[in-house]
């Protein structure tokens, strides 16, 4: 089976009811980004970020996976799909998709605030004070925030390399590392992208465009795939 390689944003997500990062100037649940996604309001106010994505893993667990989710994982039947996703949330898997790499970390998970490499699944919405890891130290959200590096870039530049077709789904190329995966891809695959609005910067000839959000352009990309 070909290898199918698959960028997801937020736009997937929104589609499900997750609010996007930026949905209203920058600001993300009504706060400033950087309050609650660095290291920098980790450190300030502890509190209010270990509320914040307490209050995100709360309202994910009731959110459903939408036919975007569903298209991609029924297309596992006929590619190799690989998924790097920007997402946090599990909607991917809960969908049925077996090989699903978190970019930004994970909501379903918490981790050592002094040690990253302790992490623990959660089988419930809330990290509480006191809540520590077996060093001792506080559990934080199992995210990374600005400022931080991107431990699981590595991995996922060596599946764009290896990729004969490459999906862009649901996001706005603007925030990096990520953005540049695309760079990585090879000349001979296959490029897609879907989203509503085109991004703000220069596309390849290569790469063919569905002006669509994301349900509706999976529909037409996996007739696309399938007829070819």
């Amino acid at each position: 089976m070909k290898k199918l390689v698959v960028l997801t944003g937020a736009g997937v997500s929104a589609e499900s009811g997750i609010r996007t990062f930026r949905d209203s100037n920058g600001l993300w649940g009504n706060h400033d980004i950087m309050e609650v996604a660095s290291a920098e309001g980790w450190r300030k106010n502890r509190d209010l970020v270990q509320n914040f994505y307490n209050q995100r893993r709360k309202h994910a667990r009731d959110c459903q996976p939408n036919d975007a989710h569903l298209t991609l994982a029924r297309l596992e039947s006929h590619f190799d799909v690989q998924i790097i996703t920007q997402n946090i949330d599990d909607l991917h898997e809960r969908a049925g998709s077996s090989r699903v790499l978190h970019l930004h970390g994970e909501l379903t998970k918490a981790q050592s605030s002094i040690d990253p490499r302790l992490i623990y699944p959660l089988d419930h919405w809330e990290i509480k004070t006191g809540d520590k890891c077996e060093k001792g130290s506080q559990l934080r959200p199992h995210i990374v925030w600005f400022g931080e590096d991107v431990p699981m870039m590595l991995p996922a530049m060596d599946l764009a390399q290896r990729a004969e077709i490459f999906l862009v789904l649901g996001t706005s190329m603007q925030v990096y590392p990520a953005a540049s995966l695309i760079d990585y891809v090879p000349q001979t695959a296959k490029k897609f992208l879907i989203d509503p609005q085109v991004p703000d910067f220069r596309l390849g000839n290569d790469v063919i465009v569905i002006q669509e959000s994301a349900t509706v352009g999976m529909k037409i990309l996996e007739k696309i795939l399938l007829e070819s």
